[in-house]
Order: structure tokens, then C-alpha cells, then sequence
């Protein structure tokens, strides 16, 4: 296989030097060059195209964000973000990922040098990520509305405040899930059932991106909380660095958050929410798998499927990165792929079932 090829964007000299040492020494990839600003990058690219890109957000003549957003609606590339700007929770970070970035690595403005040499690890990773990446181009504005068959979902309608639930939806997600996911809420009716999200997140952007799914959306988004009860019209996304776990009392679902180990290599765990939906909800839940890297959720969604849940992976077509769909379908985990234009309908589609169906076929 051949080495994964790196471009540096960054108009930092020391910091393009301690990436490339990164990237140089690391098994499997290799710098393919070096450019101060995207116009120096551009034109690098005329003689060959990477297969991932590093990139800073503050830069000369061109931002990285807007680098980002026209690399996508004329070349799609596998972008990583590495820069100071995109702090936990920042609208830097939340703009680099709606604009197409596919990981984002926070830098401190003090010591930058000696911090990328101790992310090597997870800058390397972010470089495999990326590079497994499907991407396609973006058009300047793109709606939800082009992924959905608007025919079968009930009309827009003000957010609701329901106050009990019979099923609800667990949802998994990583590389790429972030705009997954704005897409198939965005497609949903104020009266959806109750969602309950894991994507991998570092600790401090999940509050800001549960915030811009709120703005966006008909139902309810938020961060969830220790207590918090699970409704239709409520979407609850599990805090960076804090595992999510949904209870049963009664007939009502509430969740816990807490800190923990690391489960399959994450916190939070995908799979830590698909057990404990399993064991509380059985049949009443809804398990979807989305686009990420790694096997993170296979084994709970499994344990979802075989306590009488449906289970919906995203297929290869739609996905980012086709790696925890394509794990958990390995498994037996995965009940029916489908694009992911088809997710809201299913949803919906379950949620008004008297009794659990199958997906729809085609």
C-alpha cells in the first residue's frame, strides 16, 4: 500500500518543520511538501495532490476555514485542522467542521512545538482518519432537503414538549458524524422520539455543537446531563470526555453521565450507550450506526439487536469513512444499511409502528 501523502499548510516555520518531522519518521505516510498559505498550496497542487492535508485557521491572504470551503465545492481533500483558533467549543471549530474538515487538532498559541510532538499519536491518527475519508463536493448552500424524502415526513411544526415515550433512537457517530448528523436531525419533525447521541468529541465542543443542531433544527438538541429525561422532540448528545448511559425507571428513560475508562479506545463510548439502551429499552429502541473510523459500537449494537432492538447502519455510498458501519455489519450487528437520505424516514417510520417492523427494502 502506498504511503499516505501529506500536504503542511501553516505559515509557521517551526511548526510546518515539527509536523513534517512528524509525518517523516511515522510508518505509512510521508510529506509531499509545505506551504505558508493556501495560495502556496494551491499551487503545489497543480503538480500533485495529497492525500491529506494539515492545516492551520489563521493564515495570510486566506483563512483556513475558507481554504477548507473551497477545496470542497472544487476538489474535495481530506483536511485536518490544526490550529489555535479551534479551542473546545469555539465557532472556529464548529465552522471547520461544517465546512468539510474531517479532524480537528487544538493547538496552544504558547509551546506549539513541543505540543505537536506530543500528539504525535493523535496526529497521526487524525492523518489515518482523514485519508480513509469519502468525500464529494459541496455546493455553497446545501440543505438537508436534498437527502430527504420530504413525501413521507410529517410537515414542519413547532417544538413540542411531549411528556412520555415509548421508543427512542440511540444513535452512534465519528469521522464525518458531525454533519451525519445535522443532516438526518435536521430531517426530523418536531415530534421525533427521543434521541440519544454519542459523537466523538473532545471535551468542550459538544456543548457548542449541541447548541448549532438546536438553531438548526425542529426538535430540541442539547447536552446531556446526569437526570436528564429522555422525550420526544428531545435529542440528548453525550459530553466530550464523559461516557452517556440510558436508564429505565417506570416507563421513563433518563441517562447518566460520568467519567470512566476508556472503552473501545473512546470516552465517550458508542458502545457504552448501545449496552445500556440494550439492557434498559430492548425492543422499544432504534440502533444506528454512522460514519467513523474504527470498530467503536459493533459489539453494543449487536447486544441492541439481539435484545429485540432494530439496528440501521449508514452504508459505504454516504459515509465518510465506511469503518464502525462496516465493522458492526461484519458482525451480524446491523439489521439493514441504508443511505443516509434514508435515516429520518426509518425513524419516523419506527416511532409510528404499533409493533417493531423491519426497514423498508429498497
Amino acid at each position: 500500500m502506498a504511503d499516505i501523502k501529506v500536504l503542511i499548510v501553516d505559515d509557521s516555520a517551526s511548526v510546518r518543520a515539527a509536523l513534517g518531522d512528524i509525518i517523516a519518521v511515522e510508518p505509512g505516510m510521508t510529506v509531499m511538501g509545505t506551504a505558508s498559505d493556501p495560495y502556496f498550496a494551491a499551487e503545489r497542487m497543480r503538480a500533485e495532490l495529497p492525500d491529506v492535508i494539515i492545516c492551520d485557521i489563521e493564515m495570510p491572504r486566506m483563512d483556513g476555514i475558507t481554504f477548507v470551503q473551497k477545496l470542497m465545492q472544487q476538489r474535495p481533500l481530506p483536511v485536518v485542522i490544526c490550529s489555535s483558533l479551534a479551542n473546545a467549543g469555539s465557532p472556529a471549530a464548529l465552522a471547520a467542521l461544517e465546512a468539510g474538515a474531517v479532524e480537528i487538532i487544538t493547538k496552544p498559541r504558547l509551546g506549539t512545538t513541543q505540543f505537536l510532538l506530543e500528539a504525535r499519536t493523535r496526529i497521526c491518527d487524525a492523518v489515518r482518519a482523514a485519508a480513509a475519508a469519502r468525500l464529494r463536493p459541496r455546493s455553497r448552500i446545501e440543505t438537508s432537503r436534498k437527502l430527504t424524502a420530504d413525501a413521507v415526513l410529517p410537515p414542519p411544526g413547532r417544538r413540542t414538549a411531549l411528556q412520555t415515550t415509548d421508543r427512542l433512537v440511540a444513535i452512534g457517530a465519528s469521522t464525518g458524524g458531525t454533519e451525519a448528523l445535522r443532516l438526518l436531525l435536521e430531517a426530523l419533525p418536531a415530534d421525533a422520539p427521543g434521541l440519544a447521541i454519542v459523537q466523538h468529541m473532545p471535551a468542550g465542543f459538544t456543548a457548542a455543537f449541541a447548541r448549532r443542531l438546536h438553531d438548526l433544527c425542529r426538535i430540541e438538541v442539547r447536552e446531556a446531563e446526569t437526570g436528564d429525561r429522555l422525550i420526544p422532540g428531545l435529542a440528548l448528545i453525550a459530553p466530550g470526555d464523559h461516557h452517556m448511559l440510558l436508564h429505565r425507571s417506570g416507563a421513563q428513560y433518563r441517562v447518566e453521565v460520568r467519567q470512566g475508562p476508556l472503552v473501545s479506545r473512546h470516552r465517550p463510548s458508542v458502545d457504552v450507550l448501545f449496552r445500556s439502551t440494550a439492557r434498559a429499552a430492548g425492543p422499544n429502541a432504534l440502533g444506528i450506526i454512522l460514519t467513523g473510523m474504527g470498530d467503536d459500537g459493533a459489539r453494543g449494537l449487536l447486544e441492541m439487536r439481539e435484545a429485540g432492538a432494530r439496528t440501521l447502519g449508514q452504508d459505504e455510498a454516504s459515509c465518510v469513512v465506511y469503518g464502525m458501519p462496516k465493522e458492526a455489519m461484519r458482525m451480524g450487528a446491523v439489521e439493514a444499511e441504508l443511505p443516509l437520505a434514508r435515516m429520518a424516514p426509518e425513524v419516523m417510520r419506527f416511532a409510528a409502528a404499533e409493533h417493531s417492523t423491519a426497514p423498508a427494502k429498497g
